[in-house]
């Protein structure tokens, strides 16, 4: 059965005017947040360990891409004695892979990847562009690393797979959380992150439950824990994002629970990216006649 606890019910992805209900029912006050730094870094730690030790079953896996969320996620089950396993994807030159490796041997993660040949590349960005019957580029780039790592986790005996959606939102990850701190405006910065986990449903997690429930995989989502979106979003945004970082608070909170601050500070770029997936469909598009990588993934919806 798929699941992603609080947000999928008898086995269906909750409507969207439930989501949306679901968040606006947590939405604070701007003039009510903390800006005890010590304070907040603390109980976002304590939060997190909660929110990972409650979805914890006898076996399970990690989406990893060597990025501060599902670091800090698999340190934590580590330190909490699980039996989990590491996957990683990507196709040559992938920047993810690369990091991955050398966080799992630093602390001895069982750690499984595969580097995709373009031919397997094709076949899994086909398979998600007819799953998902949408030929947006971000969405099948995003989708085919998850269909391609929960596919790596299934040979593998694990269907049970944590993942770090939603750490974005609730830590100012993303361009336009930058574009709302504009002249210094932390409130506008602080309505953006609400803004942005009320739209998850129809840019993200309507895409995961589909591609999950399609394998068969049960997605572990602790940055969407309740308790952790409320821990989260009272913390001041001062504290989330300035003119050089993005996420300060979760990196300062994953260094104050253990992790090694070269990886709780490494600048990841988004899955797409790190995965080298994107530069994939371009090869992809031209190998099969296209200028343009949304012209390529339009095709294949026709067939």
């Amino acid at each position: 059965m798929t699941k992603i606890l609080g947000i999928v019910k008898e086995n269906k992805l909750i409507p969207q005017d439930l989501w949306v209900k679901f968040i606006s029912g947590m939405e604070n006050s701007f003039d009510s947040l903390e800006t005890n730094k010590e304070r907040a870094k603390r109980e976002l730690a304590e939060a997190i360990i909660n929110a990972v030790k409650k979805r914890i079953t006898a076996k399970v896996g990690v989406f990893f891409s060597g990025g501060v969320d599902s670091s800090l996620i698999s340190f934590i089950l580590k330190k909490l004695n699980c039996n989990f396993t590491c996957y990683t994807v990507g196709i040559e030159n992938s920047d993810d892979i690369e990091w991955a490796k050398k966080i799992a041997k630093e602390y001895g993660f069982n750690f499984k990847y595969k580097i995709l040949s373009l031919d397997e590349f094709e076949s899994v960005v086909k398979n998600v562009v007819k799953l998902l019957n949408d030929a947006d580029i971000v969405k099948v780039s995003v989708g085919s690393v998850l269909y391609a790592a929960g596919k790596l986790a299934l040979a593998n005996g694990d269907n049970a797979l944590f993942g770090g959606i939603g750490s974005e939102e609730i830590f100012a990850g993303y361009q336009r959380h930058e574009i709302a701190l504009q002249n210094n405006d932390f409130e506008a910065l602080h309505k953006e992150c609400w803004n942005g986990l009320k739209n998850m449903w129809g840019r993200d997690l309507a895409r995961d439950f589909a591609i999950a429930k399609h394998l068969g995989l049960e997605l572990r989502t602790p940055f969407l824990d309740k308790e952790m979106v409320k821990a989260a979003m009272n913390i001041h945004p001062m504290f989330k994002i300035d003119k050089d970082n993005k996420k300060i608070i979760l990196r300062e909170a994953a260094e104050f629970i253990g992790l090694k601050k070269e990886f709780a500070w490494r600048k990841k770029q988004a899955a797409q990216y790190g995965s080298n997936f994107v530069n994939g469909i371009e090869k992809l598009a031209k190998k099969n006649g296209f200028k343009f990588k949304k012209d390529y993934l339009q095709s294949l919806l026709m067939k």
